[in-house]
């Protein structure tokens, strides 16, 4: 391997050199010298990389190694041949993501950040027999998935040689297999709506229990998942505007707790930041939140402590607070909304990639995700709510919708969009016109958030649009 970088390498300083030639060569035109000079740059970056693949080349190989492994990483996996004897051992890794990934070996190293569509060949010494924990130190992607297991035992087999061409036939067959799959029916449903008890004093009483549930993500795909009320996401709370509220929180998980109320106006002791608002819920204990809500919300509630876990497990909710004010009767870029619209529905969405819940909307990942049937001419009106870890580029097809608020805030300007970008914690509320029969699909557009080499997955839907 050695050797062919080198020989590659030696080719790439040919090309520079006539490349950087070239600026000698009388009468080239301004435009032709501009594309010269970004030809050289990429030259110039190339062999920076090779000579990094280089130095690492030697190092492997003059410890000892006489195998590469190949390894292929992408947003929710980590593939490839993962078993080594013993000693040094070098890895060939392959980016396939649409971000940044590396693939640490835990308690030895991590090899350096890969681009996509890049390469890195990564060598480590000092394995001993045993079974390791590889994963992407990336936050969040561990989280996402990218966590598997590489054997060290001297019996292990070596890596196959020579290129393996893909079975495009049977990705192909994969992936229609995958949709037409959808509906697939699961147990468990979440969001349902909460009906509070009416205490004597006239305030809004609701009981949430945090505990660990079998909960299926995709048909026959069961993780052990935190859940409010055995349900993921947990139970929906809707409110008016002037209600006093009380939230007995019950801890029925192994560890301490708490419940943060995100986009909603609080007193601070009420915030759910332990132990800095009160104290933690520990295990077996419960704790109430009382307030006044003060303003129209579309929020969630989820857990504070240890959020990084708890939350992309499934300890998350929607909680909302009045309606969203519509521009009826307005025109917004040469589209007049009617003055009376009745909505359809009202969609709480909320947006996952991480935890055992990993790709999913509202707690289920394709073809357990639920879908939408509407009548042609019907309005509908969605509130994404992401409670993942990364953006995620919602995509409704064929329908435009219309961003008429953002966290809950009704916007002055409204606007058209047919992908809207959503961050960690964001809310948006989008207003949908049905305007065509069919089945249109309705995903997020980070393509591998939705598809892989066995087909489809994850963060899509699809809204079922026929003649009334």
């Amino acid at each position: 391997m050695a050797g062919r970088l080198v020989v590659r390498a030696g080719l790439l300083l040919v090309m520079a050199l006539v490349a950087a030639g070239c600026y000698s060569v009388a009468g080239v035109p301004e435009e032709d010298v501009a594309a010269m000079d970004r030809e050289l740059d990429a030259v110039r970056e190339e062999m920076a990389q090779l000579r990094t693949d280089l130095r690492a080349a030697e190092a492997a190989l003059g410890e000892g190694p006489t195998e590469v492994h190949p390894i292929t990483l992408s947003d929710f996996a980590i593939a490839g041949h993962l078993e080594a004897t013993p000693g040094t051992t070098a890895f060939q890794i392959a980016n396939r993501g649409a971000t940044v990934h590396n693939f640490t070996i835990e308690g030895l190293g991590a090899s350096p950040d890969v681009n996509p569509a890049e390469a890195t060949l990564w060598s480590i010494s000092g394995l001993q027999v045993g079974t390791y924990t590889v994963f992407c130190s990336i936050p969040g992607h561990r989280e996402a998935g990218m966590e598997t297991t590489l054997l060290v035992d001297p019996l292990a087999t070596a890596p196959a040689t020579g290129h393996e061409e893909a079975d495009y036939q049977a990705m192909s067959e994969a992936m229609t297999a995958s949709i037409l799959a959808f509906p697939t029916a699961t147990e468990g449903r979440g969001n349902q709506l909460l009906e509070p008890r009416i205490a004597a004093d006239g305030a809004k009483e609701f009981d949430l229990t945090a505990s660990i549930i079998d909960w299926e993500v995709a048909p026959g795909k069961i993780v052990q998942a935190w859940a409010y009320n055995g349900m993921v996401p947990g139970p929906m709370m809707r409110l008016e505007v002037g209600d006093r509220v009380r939230v007995t929180v019950t801890n029925e998980l192994p560890m301490g707790t708490d419940v943060h109320f995100h986009g909603v106006g609080l007193p601070n002791g009420m915030d759910g930041v332990a132990p800095l608002t009160q104290p933690l819920i520990e295990p077996g204990q419960t704790f109430t939140y009382e307030f006044t809500t003060e303003r129209e919300a579309v929020a969630m509630y989820h857990a504070h402590h240890h959020a990084q876990m708890q939350v992309p497990n499934g300890l998350f909710g929607v909680f909302i607070v009045g309606e969203v004010d519509l521009p009826l009767g307005r025109e917004v870029s040469g589209t007049v909304i009617p003055a009376d619209v009745e909505l359809a529905a009202e969609i709480p969405m909320v947006l996952n990639d991480a935890g055992v819940i990993g790709y999913s909307l509202n707690g289920k990942s394709f073809p357990a995700t639920e879908p939408y049937v509407f009548n042609v001419g019907d309005w509908y009106l969605v509130h994404y709510l992401n409670e993942g870890l990364q953006i995620h580029p919602m995509h409704q097809h064929q329908f435009f919708g219309l961003v008429v608020a953002k966290d809950g805030i009704p916007l002055e300007s409204p606007y058209w969009a047919d992908t809207l970008n959503v961050a960690p914690g964001e809310r948006y509320s989008v207003l949908f016109h049905v305007t065509d029969p069919g089945a249109w699909v309705w995903h997020c557009h980070i393509l591998t958030h939705v598809e892989s080499e066995q087909g489809m997955f994850g963060m899509v839907t699809a809204v079922i649009a026929q003649e009334g």
